[in-house]
């Protein structure tokens, strides 16, 4: 779990690098909640998902967004942390200029970031997002959203009703070419408990390696 620092618009930032022994190994950029909420890199799910990806054979980066730990810069309102998660993406690509595919995860504030990204980075394979803030942000800008991907969100979730995200799912199933792969968990609230992270994390397994297999059994019957 190497410390990495690399270039950020607004300074350098810090994280955690996992690189795959893999040839053509795909990528993870995985995002953390909320900076002005305790959303740090080390944050228990995105730490969970870190080590799952890790373990299926990906290259895996996590990263403290603007202000956050040892990253410099201040909080941003969100424009700047998009910018930071396109830097992690640009690290990430660096190091894995042969990568089969790039994936995207996040939790949270996390979740409304990653979005951002598809939106900004065509070549993004797809997407995780967890406990995503629809009724805190706009998603309208997902139009068209760009690739499939799972949101997965509690059925309790005391901050982000759960009735705003399916309302999100359906709008983006409407768009041609599109399919996200909706998971309610029930008894599961905003914050996510060791057990119920457990769940989330091999959730997150289940769509990402369904998309891999899938897309492999395709490329072998071409």
């Amino acid at each position: 779990m190497p410390e990495v620092m690399f270039a950020g618009p607004d300074g350098r930032l810090e994280g955690r690098y996992h690189h795959s022994k893999r040839p053509n190994a795909p990528t993870a950029l995985l995002l953390h909640p909320h900076p002005l909420h305790g959303g740090t890199m080390n944050n228990r799910v995105i730490h969970a998902l870190y080590q799952r990806m890790q373990a299926l054979g990906f290259s895996v980066l996590r990263f403290n967004m603007r202000g956050v730990g040892r990253s410099q810069g201040r909080y941003d309102g969100g424009i700047g942390e998009i910018s930071d998660a396109c830097a992690g993406l640009d690290f990430l690509q660096t190091v894995n200029p042969n990568a089969s595919s790039q994936w995207v995860l996040g939790y949270s504030f996390g979740a409304y970031v990653g979005m951002q990204v598809l939106m900004r980075r065509p070549e993004m394979g797809g997407f995780v997002s967890i406990s995503a803030p629809a009724s805190h942000y706009d998603f309208g800008f997902l139009a068209p959203c760009p690739c499939g991907g799972l949101i997965l969100h509690g059925a309790d979730d005391e901050l982000v009703p759960e009735i705003s995200v399916k309302k999100l799912v359906e709008k983006l199933n409407t768009q041609k070419g599109v399919s996200i792969d909706y998971r309610v968990m029930a008894g599961a609230g905003h914050v996510f408990t060791p057990e119920q992270t457990e769940k989330v994390v091999s959730a997150a397994e289940d769509h990402v390696m369904g998309i891999l297999n899938r897309n492999r059994m395709a490329l072998a019957a071409d």
